[in-house]
């Protein structure tokens, strides 16, 4: 039996603030259960919900030195069993505390050194010696760093292998030096340039980055772009350097969840032999309740998203009026940077009937946008992988997407003359270049029906659900143990 033990700073249905969470509470469950034995480590935070914490069971607790910091910081660990995965909280009220996962950059550095360290030090007490732990995002980079320094003369941590994933390179857990080291007390050597210095200051993700045995991002293409100086985020030149070691293994959806066949939140169910008419069912329902113009001829596009430049939001900024025409309308959710919140809500008043501007965030909305839009636009600046797309392409929502990361990975663009592809693309960060795309997609729309249905229809007869990525990541896991 391989043992596998995921450490993270969230897990659905536990917290979730984006994607991370998605990854690490739905993978564990993908895997072969006769070969893996996958768990979960994620921290105690006071803020999830009473209706899972009320069946958290205590295990043990124990008092950790972290660094110069504190000499004796209570560890309490507490388990539970969700959908077959044992799941581990380290309890710690002082950094876990509070209404939110994260909070201050400074607090925050801590507070994940100090929950990396600790999901090390249960280990013992709960009798679970991993195989591989497997380490995501920059709020775990430490734990490689601890595993081959202050854990190095402990024979109980000896053949632990480790995979750093990556899931948003721009976030790398920056502080200076001295910090760091008063922290966690790494010997010097590990402030060097070639192992945690960056810049002068040490970086956390680079240090999870340097001494894990191998690293994954969410994506092929993304896992090509970050070697690059225009994504690499200052360092391209680590990612390069570690290029033999590293995997693009795309992200995949919780097939059940999302699944317009059984999916009570939507207005009518349907499946991808009766999406035409029923998406139209969806539709009404949808312009009713948003206060749009209720009209079956109108080209629906969603947009679901953070409200940043990263997702692309500056581009629809720039023509968003020419985007909204008098056959086209725009239902956008999300929250993000003011000005874009702003921005849908002026068009929202200025455009009344034609753009519905949902500056919040709601599951059941978002699943209804899905159903009814006819397509989703995801123009995004980068996209290490993006489930909204996929999401999309199991809704029969074609993707209009720029070519980036995971975006190029999984939206096949369409071609006429062929009649192949599951949506449509566009590959310059540039606004024209989008409406282009855009009223290209319209053009199918109205005077090419029957070929939009069959980009739709590909999209349904897709497979991103979590079996492709799980067994990417076993054939990962037996390479490293050295069976493959």
């Amino acid at each position: 039996m391989k043992k596998i033990l995921f450490v993270a700073s969230e897990s659905v249905p536990f917290i979730k603030t984006g994607g991370l969470a998605d990854v690490v509470g739905s993978l564990p469950k993908s895997f072969p259960k006769e070969e893996f034995d996958v768990r979960v480590v994620i921290p105690n935070y006071t803020c999830i919900p009473w209706e899972y914490r009320s069946d958290f069971k205590y295990i043990t607790h124990f008092y950790m030195d972290l660094g110069q910091v504190s000499g004796s910081e209570y560890v309490g660990v507490l388990t539970t069993q969700y959908d077959g995965i044992t799941f581990y909280f380290i309890d710690n009220q002082r950094y876990f505390g509070g209404n939110t996962p994260y909070g201050d950059t400074r607090f925050d550095i801590e507070k994940f050194c100090f929950f990396s360290k600790a999901a090390l030090s249960i280990l013992p007490s709960i009798n679970f010696k991993p195989d591989i732990i497997h380490c995501h995002d920059w709020q775990t980079g430490v734990l490689p760093v601890y595993l081959h320094t202050i854990f190095r003369d402990n024979h109980f941590y000896d053949n632990i292998k480790t995979i750093m994933t990556i899931h948003n390179l721009r976030f790398q857990g920056i502080w200076d030096i001295k910090t760091l080291q008063k922290i966690t007390n790494f010997p010097d050597y590990v402030f060097r340039p070639t192992d945690m210095e960056y810049n002068k200051d040490a970086n956390m993700l680079k240090g999870g980055m340097v001494y894990a045995n191998y690293i994954t991002t969410v994506s092929n293409s993304y896992k090509n772009e970050i070697q690059n100086d225009y994504y690499g985020e200052g360092l391209d030149g680590v990612v390069r350097q570690k290029s033999g070691n590293l995997y693009g293994i795309l992200n995949g959806i919780d097939y059940n969840e999302y699944n317009p066949e059984t999916d009570n939140e939507i207005f009518s169910k349907y499946n991808k032999y009766s999406f035409i008419e029923n998406k139209l069912y969806n539709k009404r329902g949808l312009q009713h309740e948003l206060g749009l113009e209720q009209n079956d001829n109108k080209f629906m596009i969603g947009i679901i998203s953070r409200l940043t430049d990263q997702k692309g939001v500056d581009l629809i900024a720039r023509v968003i009026e020419e985007i909204v025409d008098d056959h086209t309308q725009l239902v956008v959710l999300g929250t993000g940077d003011k000005g874009y919140e702003d921005m849908f809500r002026y068009y929202e008043w200025k455009l009344k009937g034609k753009v519905s501007g949902n500056i919040y965030f709601s599951n059941n909305r978002a699943h209804k946008i899905y159903a009814a839009a006819d397509a989703m636009l995801v123009p995004s600046r980068f996209e290490p992988c993006g489930l909204t797309q996929l999401i999309s392409l199991r809704y029969g929502t074609v993707p209009i997407v720029r070519e980036t990361g995971g975006l190029r990975d999984t939206v096949e663009p369409f071609n006429i003359y062929s009649d192949c592809g599951t949506g449509f693309s566009f590959a310059n960060y540039n606004a024209h270049e989008m409406l282009n795309t855009i009223n290209y997609a319209k053009h199918i729309y109205f005077n090419h029906r029957d070929k939009w249905n069959g980009i739709a229809f590909r999209g349904m007869e897709k497979d991103y659900s979590w079996g492709n990525s799980a067994q990417d990541y076993a054939g990962l896991y037996r390479k490293l143990m050295g069976e493959w």
